[in-house]
């Protein structure tokens, strides 16, 4: 039996730029708890030096965050309370995190989350793009044809696309949406909350064109904002056949060739079987 109720894990929102940013309840919390787990320890120290305060911190990143969850919940089960930080803004938002709440819940510890910075949703608020509807990818792929895969795999999305990109490796994004979402509308939010803060708006091809002209522009962490595809208007006549298309297509003139191309196209299959349904209508007249 022990005398004491457990402690609770908060997970804590700090800033991703202006410590300004940071709420006076996240401040109160961090001032409170026993011990901080923090994705770098030597990063947050800063915050900490800043608020005024000294607390043992450990770290918690993606390589040891498996191996923490036991020593943080001995923590909470002796009283503890802990908060759990990132570099910058929410954790668990492409940070380390979802594997210690997911283990903690399933163990029933008290999990109270604090609100405040976001980069994704900061980025939303300020770029001009739709936001009722809208669907974040994280960190797109390192090696060029996953990246390629990823981007492919959402190019037919109304939603508004949103992802984070490193420095190094923007202008390959770019040169991506360039390859296949080049009439899109994107937005490149860079430096949030900080002095240079900067919303790019442009095609892929002018802000490439963009960051050649002025490379202090492809500096800093990125949100890349793309404008959905466009809604795909719905035929009235639900009820058209395949034959009654394919009679239209060759009334109007195409050839069969490209009319077995947009025959594959609309109504799915291999172009090889239009092209032979096409040659005997063609036959019939």
């Amino acid at each position: 039996m022990t005398d004491h109720n457990p402690g609770t894990l908060y997970v804590v929102a700090t800033p991703i730029g202006n410590l300004e940013d940071l709420t006076s309840r996240a401040a109160r919390v961090l001032g409170q708890v026993s011990r901080i787990a923090a994705e770098d320890t030597r990063h947050s120290a800063r915050l900490l030096a800043h608020l005024g305060l000294n607390k043992p911190m450990l770290s918690l990143h993606e390589h040891n965050e498996a191996r923490r969850v036991d020593t943080l919940d001995s923590y909470l089960a002796a009283g503890e309370d802990i908060a759990l930080i990132s570099d910058a803004g929410t954790p668990l938002i492409s940070d380390p995190g979802f594997v210690l709440v997911r283990e903690l819940r399933a163990r029933n510890r008290h999990i109270v989350p604090i609100p405040g910075p976001c980069a994704l949703i900061t980025a939303l608020s300020g770029a001009g793009l739709p936001t009722d509807r809208f669907v974040f990818g994280g960190f797109l792929p390192a090696k060029p044809g996953a990246r390629r895969q990823a981007l492919e795999s959402w190019k037919t999305r109304e939603e508004t696309l949103v992802f984070y990109e490193s420095p190094h490796r923007i202008v390959h994004t770019l040169e991506a949406l360039q390859e296949q979402m080049a009439e899109r509308d994107v937005v490149l939010a860079r430096e949030l909350t900080k002095t240079f803060e900067t919303f790019l708006h442009g095609t892929p091809e002018l802000l490439l064109a963009q960051l050649a002209e002025d490379p202090n522009q492809a500096r800093g962490e990125f949100v890349v904002i793309v404008a959905g595809a466009p809604p795909v208007v719905q035929s009235e006549r639900q009820d058209i056949s395949a034959d009654a298309l394919l009679e239209a297509l060759l009334a109007e003139g195409v050839g069969v060739k490209q009319g077995a191309a947009i025959a594959a196209r609309m109504l799915g299959g291999r172009k090889q079987a239009w092209y032979a349904r096409l040659q005997a209508i063609k036959g019939e007249h």
